[in-house]
This record gives C-alpha cells, structure tokens and sequence, in this order.
C-alpha cells in the first residue's frame, strides 16, 4: 500500500485505498441520505447539534454488512491497520479491538468538526482505542489539523489515516468554504 509520510514520532499513520471503493461509498451515500441524521457531538447521554462546532450529515454503517463497497472497504481498513501496527508495533500490545460501527460523514461548503477535539474524552468513549479516517474526495485547501504534532493532512481521496485517541492528538477540521467533503470515519475499540 502506498503509504502517506508523515513525522515517525507524531503517532499518525497514513495509506492509500483505491479511489474507486471511495466513489462506491460515496455513491452509496447518496442513494441513502434520507437515512442520514444531523452531525451531532458528546459523550453518548449528552450529544449535542451545534452547526458552529459541528456541520455534517452522519450515516452509521454497521461494520457487519458485506455488501459492496462496505465489504471492500473493510478489507483495506484492515490493512492499513497491519501496516500502522507494522510501524507502531506498542499498538497491538493491548486487550483484543477491532473496528466499531463507523460512520460516512457529509460537509457542505463551510462544514467539518471546526472545534478542537479528541476521541477519548469520557467513561463513554474510553474504550476506544485507534481512531481511523478516510476521505472519501480531494479538496483543495482542507483536511484535518492536529494540534500537538504540528500536521496539517490534505484531504486527498482515499488516504486513510490512524492515529490515538487520546487528547495527545487533539485535531480538528481544516474547513474549505467553497467545496463539499466526504469522510469515512470511526474507532478499533477494545472489546
């Protein structure tokens, strides 16, 4: 797989899924946006809608459809995590964890998760351990910022990035105000 360099140190790792599987998931997206509900943040007995925080179209996929391109996409998930752990071996000395149900995510224009934030942030979320993303489409001028580390990824189709859940890599959007983005983002948790 063709990997996306960032710093060895900064705990972030970055590969390449075919581009067809993200215009497949895209595709499916659209097809199902009714099904989609309004972006929402917070622990599980507090989330909270605030487009000025939070502006997107959240689509759950439950990580036990095998139907394309889910059933594609899992395989490639799968192996940008031996290559993350191939990398950052500590990752895999843990209790067992494997992939939550994981959600598609739409940004208008002017949308992303614009507040900084981290992914393990109370009793309800500590469970999780890796947090993955894949961007689903290129825009220009957008991406995720991680604060600590000093990185800025591009928002190039089809890298997925891993990264600790922890408030280490604290990151936020990087919000373009002229193009719409797709994301494919959830947790391994431990189980």
């Amino acid at each position: 797989m063709k990997e996306y360099k960032t710093k060895y140190n900064s705990f972030i790792g970055g590969w390449f899924i075919p581009k067809e599987i993200c215009k497949n998931i895209i595709n499916y997206f659209e097809k199902n946006k009714e099904k989609s509900i309004e972006g929402c943040f917070g622990a599980t007995n507090n989330k909270e809608i605030n487009k000025n925080i939070k502006d997107s179209r959240d689509l759950k996929i439950q990580t036990i459809y095998s139907e394309p391109p889910f059933d594609q996409y899992r395989i490639y998930l799968q192996n940008c995590l031996n290559e993350y752990i191939k990398k950052y071996s500590d990752a895999n000395e843990c209790e067992r964890f494997n992939a939550d149900p994981y959600n598609i995510q739409y940004y208008p224009a002017k949308g992303g998760f614009k507040r900084w934030h981290s992914e393990s942030t109370s009793k309800d979320t500590s469970k999780r351990h890796l947090v993955f993303m894949t961007y689903l489409n290129d825009v220009k001028d957008a991406g995720t910022e991680f604060k600590y580390q000093k990185i800025k990824t591009e928002c190039k189709q089809g890298l997925t990035l891993i990264w600790p859940t922890s408030f280490t890599h604290t990151h936020r959007g990087i919000i373009n105000k002229k193009n719409e983005k797709y994301i494919v983002t959830g947790w391994f948790t431990f189980i």
